[in-house]
């Protein structure tokens, strides 16, 4: 290589620094006397990466409740953030999930909560659901489902009221603050639980009457049911979100990601899934 090769090389950067929110699928609410959902795990930090090499994206869908499955993980190149667990559900021996962060437990004891990405876990992604009802009456009131920085709710047997979802947690680096991550509510015949802060949804009632599922490209956890009359029905988590930025634009991207400038950021928002080139 010539001088003036080695004086180019030298002077020209081959990595990057990135910014980077990875938020993953929440998990759905159960019916039947069923906890909330569990937040999808969040990661926010900075990674060097390098320059020409295309990184993958992929966007954690949110899972539907009653069938033990959590939602999706997200992941930023070499960034993986875990799904939401699933709620108990309380007409089956079905815990809540573990996960990103934990579903709530159902309305027997036995279907006790899920636990989140945080003690013995590093980074901490989440927090644990919200325990059931502690007796086994058939109108037990279910835990709320954990959020990003908030465990969920317990329910409480008098006045039968079920737990709120765990509050989820604040970012801006889109260039304005937006909640990720809030838990869903556990379900109750009479006080149903509310969802956490950042996309969790509401539980309903027996009949169903306010259940939400949880906020699109929030990781927020679904709702779940009390367990009288014949409606209600489960609820599906949010979707996650891939957030990336740098004082740089990228030389290409692939899946259609939202482009926005901040601060002197290029902001590439991804709510489906692709890849990014810098």
């Amino acid at each position: 290589m010539t001088l003036l090769g080695i004086i180019a090389a030298q002077n020209y950067p081959r990595t990057v620094s990135v910014e980077y929110l990875v938020v993953a699928g929440g998990g759905g609410g159960a019916s039947n006397g069923g906890g909330g959902g569990g937040a999808g795990g969040f990661r926010e930090s900075t990674l060097t990466i390098n320059k020409g090499t295309s990184y993958t994206v992929t966007v954690g869908a949110g899972a539907a409740g009653d069938q033990a499955v959590n939602g999706a993980n997200s992941v930023f190149a070499t960034i993986t953030a875990s799904g939401g667990g699933f709620g108990g559900e309380g007409f089956s021996p079905q815990k809540g999930g573990n996960g990103g962060c934990g579903g709530g437990g159902g309305r027997f004891t036995w279907n006790t909560a899920g636990t989140g990405n945080s003690g013995g876990y590093s980074p901490v992604e989440g927090k644990d659901g919200g325990a059931g009802t502690p007796a086994s009456a058939v109108s037990g009131p279910c835990g709320g489902g954990g959020g990003t920085s908030a465990v969920g709710g317990a329910a409480v047997d008098a006045g039968n009221v079920g737990g709120n979802g765990g509050a989820g947690i604040s970012s801006s680096i889109t260039g304005s603050a937006v909640n990720y991550g809030g838990g869903g509510g556990g379900g109750a015949n009479t006080t149903p639980g509310t969802g956490g802060v950042g996309g969790g949804g509401n539980a309903g009632d027996g009949n169903g009457t306010g259940r939400q599922n949880g906020s699109a490209n929030t990781g927020g956890g679904g709702g779940g049911n009390g367990n009288t009359g014949s409606g209600g029905g489960a609820s599906t988590g949010g979707s996650g979100v891939v957030i990336v930025r740098a004082t740089v634009a990228a030389a290409s991207t692939t899946g259609s990601p939202t482009v926005t400038t901040s601060g002197g950021y290029t902001i590439y928002k991804f709510t489906g899934s692709g890849s990014i080139t810098y």
